[in-house]
């Protein structure tokens, strides 16, 4: 009974964590700049990242969020963290 009790609890502060710490659509858009701007110089120059992060959609599930471009999924973020893949 105590085990599943703090299981419980671990749990739902997990989950709270999640939605209080999912990244906002700004966090995303950051990211997406300096990921592409890290992979190439000439896309830096060109500003490829700025563009990809205006156009980009941000899409949130309470728990993580996502943004999107072309219906392609260009960044993930969950417990404040954005990935670029």
């Amino acid at each position: 009974m105590l085990k599943s009790m703090k299981t419980l609890i671990t749990v739902a502060i997990a989950i709270a964590l999640a939605f209080a710490l999912n990244p906002s659509a700004e966090k995303h858009r950051d990211k997406i700049k300096t990921a592409i701007a890290e992979r190439s110089q000439v896309e830096r120059v060109l500003g490829i990242g700025q563009l990809t992060s205006f156009v980009s959609q941000y899409h949130s599930l309470g728990v993580a969020s996502y943004t999107t471009v072309n219906d392609k999924v260009t960044s993930i973020g969950v417990f404040g963290m954005v990935f670029v893949p």
